[in-house]
């Protein structure tokens, strides 16, 4: 595949050629889900944007380490500095481990990608297996003199740091502006300024998840895992960095302050972001009563749903809008994308029981160049699914004879449909798996009427039966257990 991808890099605010650090080596590092609920919309945009990403690198002979981290310690309830770790939080409610937490909801999530056809990632860190790493950066932002000591606590210093770097380069945000619009909340005494971030804190007694220190037996910050996990597993500095829209700020500025602290400059050279999503046009929450997790999707158990919805019609969703667009849920939507999930499968199901001719009377040199070209241009599968859907109408009109195709194009047809509806978009036919339960129950009550001939001694009908079964290739075998049956 002859392919110059161009991706949006949030940092520069433009598109750019990528380039690999080291090719053809790509280092991808996303953020992934904190596991203390059950998975929900919010995961399924960055999980179908980065796995999209990393089947498209690999399409294009890049050989990529995706490293896709698991928060399980230190993400506190307003997300920054203070309240209790959502996890030991859900743990001590349900009187559980609070391990046992975070393994319930890793397993749900890893259900949930495995259902929307997401590739496991190459490495997946734990926040909590990586204290060590966490500790190891820390010690280094305090010996370069970004960080400071608060009665046990380790808090990040941002003007200092400003001072030397720019804190604020990826969200545009202007420190001078964030200082007089920041006020001094209750129980952030510890901190010099109310805008610096915890890199440790120290654990109050009743507090379950804790690693000894040089500072207080205690727990990492929010921001610090991705930091040390990125560093360890692709280095100071590698390719691509990814994660949601609303982990720009303060997250991922936060690690870019971090990483620079730490070694002198930040760690990726690419970073990407989708958008949000919103339900009905407003955005999720709890609160507002339209907040949906995946599960629920998928069976409709949800007062907002009409129906339930295939995991391979909400990921067709997701690949319908370019990731850097706003994404919006609605049952007329979702229905919607079902429509064009199943006349895409079926179009692929035509193609696979197409005959050749001797010439064609249609032109598919371009094809693959133009849907190459469309993921060139920053990942754009909408354009992607346009060009599959004239492919459709063009097998359609070779299958009604309207149309002919040589063996050699049907062949790299074949070949280029597959490639990108099946190893770049990540769809799967549940259509045909649809249909072979269909024909198991229909095969079902066929060999019962067959049966109930031949306990009638009607061999004729028992014969014609099997007979025009196998001219459509399928074979029934008898036994002394009963009938059974399989295609040929």
């Amino acid at each position: 595949m002859d392919s110059k991808l161009i991706l949006y890099n949030t940092l520069t605010r433009r598109k750019q050629e990528f380039e690999p650090l080291h090719p053809p080596f790509v280092g991808l590092y996303v953020c992934g889900p904190t596991v203390y609920g059950d998975p929900h919309l919010g995961h399924a945009r960055p999980a179908i944007t980065f796995d999209l990403l990393f089947r498209y690198l690999r399409a294009a002979g890049y050989k990529v380490r995706y490293v896709r981290n698991i928060t399980d310690v230190g993400h506190l309830e307003n997300d920054a500095d203070s309240g209790e770790d959502k996890i030991a939080k859900k743990a001590r409610l349900e009187e559980l481990e609070p391990m046992e937490v975070a393994q319930y909801y890793t397993n749900r999530y890893h259900d949930a990608m495995q259902r929307l056809n997401v590739l496991p990632p190459s490495i997946e860190p734990h926040a909590s297996g990586h204290i060590i790493e966490q500790i190891a950066m820390i010690q280094k932002i305090l010996d370069h003199g970004f960080a400071y000591i608060s009665n046990g606590s380790v808090y990040f210093d941002v003007e200092a740091y400003n001072k030397k770097y720019h804190y604020g380069k990826l969200s545009g945000r202007v420190l001078d502006e964030m200082m007089s619009h920041t006020r001094t909340l209750d129980g952030q005494e510890d901190k010099r300024n109310p805008f610096d971030f915890a890199l440790w804190k120290k654990a109050a007694p009743e507090h379950i998840m804790r690693w000894p220190s040089p500072w207080s037996d205690g727990f990492p910050g929010w921001h610090m895992e991705c930091s040390a996990m990125s560093t360890r597993y692709l280095g100071e500095t590698f390719d691509i960095h990814g994660g949601g829209m609303d982990l720009m700020f303060p997250h991922h500025e936060c690690e870019i302050a971090q990483s620079t602290a730490a070694c002198g400059h930040d760690s990726a050279r690419y970073w990407m972001h989708n958008n949000m999503i919103t339900i009905n046009e407003q955005k999720m929450g709890k609160s507002l009563g339209n907040f949906i997790t995946l599960e629920e999707l998928m069976t409709g158990n949800h007062k907002l749903l009409a129906q339930p919805y295939s995991p391979m019609t909400i990921r067709f969703f997701v690949l319908q809008a370019h990731y850097r667009s706003t994404l919006d849920f609605s049952n007329d939507a979702l229905q919607a994308a079902e429509k064009g999930y199943e006349r895409l499968m079926k179009g692929v199901s035509t193609l696979n029981k197409l005959q050749s001719s001797a010439t064609s009377s249609i032109d598919i040199s371009g094809l693959e160049t133009r849907l190459t070209a469309a993921m060139d241009d920053d990942l754009n599968s909408p354009i992607v699914i346009s060009e599959l859907f004239e492919c459709v109408r063009m097998i359609n009109q070779i299958h009604d004879g309207k149309q002919t195709i040589s063996d050699e194009d049907l062949t790299e047809l074949k070949r280029v449909i597959h490639l990108f509806v099946f190893d770049i978009l990540g769809l799967r036919d549940d259509l045909q798996n649809d249909n072979s339960e269909l024909l198991s129950s229909v095969m079902d009550i066929v060999l019962r009427i067959r049966q109930d001939a031949k306990q009638a001694k009607d061999w004729t009908t028992s014969d014609k039966i099997r007979n025009e079964l196998s001219a459509i290739g399928i074979k029934v075998k008898d036994s002394k257990e009963g009938s059974d049956w399989e295609c040929e």
